[in-house]
């Protein structure tokens, strides 16, 4: 199962709005196949994982077991269903680390294979499987994606200096990680000040991979379309309080900006099946999630650079530390919203 968690994680950031899966056949303790669903759209792990058995070990299928980190689907979707395709192949037993909480699998792919007389057992390295998957289980157990907040402070504690110049805090390695981990997610949000002092690409430039949403936000639309944020190296929206419609690949999205605006907000993420989103603006949007008790998961740098004043980093409540670890010069931690369903022992063993 571990080597299952551990294909399934070569595609992170691809298969959104799936989850990473990852299966491995075994016969009398050799794995005779292994594959991973690669990318949105493609064959799931299971249909990988039997196509890639050997011809001379095909005559083994009936008389192994898989082990998929995921329930197998049991629905026709862009490919057919894997618990079918198990049960046409004759696999002899299959183990699997947490059930699919989507309502068109759940507990059906399993109730598949039972009915055809395959051993199933559940729960195996569950906690890990969680973890890897958690923007997943978040998506459909939470009806809203899963919130990532990030930010970087200096030695004393500020995220920027007082007059509000651009002034890089972290080194060049949590620069790239940074980037790495705008791969892994659905979209990426700043506010107008960042946007405006920083003039951020909010790309992931700095690493290969997928190129996440840009979210602006924007309430009386006070950024110059000269800036980055309005250029095509990705699609974006503009969330702003007068105006709607499309403009090339930018999208100005409308809003009230009342006291439900967040969850206005990630209510429209939801519905357009992002599945997480990375906050990477300045103190008060990342405050204003705070303070609404809206996040899952919070990965503050601490750098060796210093201010004498600036702008006060966030203070964090109700978290729990997961992770602290150095990144060459730098110092990461890791936390967790203690209100979160998220296993501890998950993210411990697991990592990022």
């Amino acid at each position: 199962m571990l080597r299952c968690l551990e294909l399934a994680a070569k595609a992170s950031g691809n298969t959104a709005p799936n989850p990473m899966v990852g299966a491995v056949l075994v016969h009398n303790d050799r794995i005779i196949g292994e594959g991973w669903h690669r990318h949105y759209g493609s064959d799931h792990a299971e249909v990988n994982c039997l196509r890639n058995v050997k011809e001379e070990d095909r005559c083994l299928i009936p008389d192994s077991a898989m082990y998929v980190n995921l329930e197998p689907c049991a629905h026709y979707g862009i490919t057919p269903p894997c618990s079918e395709r198990l049960v046409k192949e004759k696999v002899n037993e299959v183990y699997i680390a947490n059930m699919d909480p989507f309502e068109k699998v759940s507990g059906k792919g399993v109730s598949i294979l039972k009915n055809a007389g395959i051993k199933v057992e559940t729960g195996l390295l569950g906690e890990e499987g969680f973890w890897l998957n958690r923007r997943f289980f978040c998506f459909h157990k939470l009806s809203r994606p899963y919130i990532v907040l990030k930010w970087a402070k200096t030695v004393e504690g500020y995220m920027a200096p007082a007059d509000k110049s651009r002034f890089q805090i972290t080194n060049d390695a949590s620069l790239s990680l940074s980037h790495k981990w705008r791969t892994e997610e659905g979209a990426i949000m700043v506010g107008t000040t960042t946007a405006l002092n920083d003039n951020p690409q909010l790309t992931s430039r700095l690493w290969q991979g997928h190129q996440p949403l840009r979210i602006v936000i924007d309430r009386t639309l006070k950024i110059p379309h000269h800036l980055h944020v309005y250029d095509e190296a990705a699609a974006t929206w503009i969330i702003n309080e007068s105006r709607g419609g499309m403009v090339g690949n930018v999208h100005y999205m409308q809003m009230r900006f009342d006291n439900k605006f967040l969850d206005s907000l990630v209510e429209k993420l939801y519905l357009a099946k992002i599945l997480s989103v990375i906050i990477e603006g300045g103190a008060t949007l990342l405050n204003s999630f705070l303070s609404a008790g809206l996040w899952d998961e919070a990965r503050v740098f601490t750098g060796v650079t210093s201010l004498d004043a600036g702008d006060a980093a966030p203070v964090l409540s109700n978290a729990r530390l997961v992770m602290n670890t150095a990144i060459q010069s730098d110092n990461l931690q890791v936390f967790i919203n203690k209100n979160s369903h998220y296993p501890y022992p998950g993210v411990l063993r697991m990592g990022l």
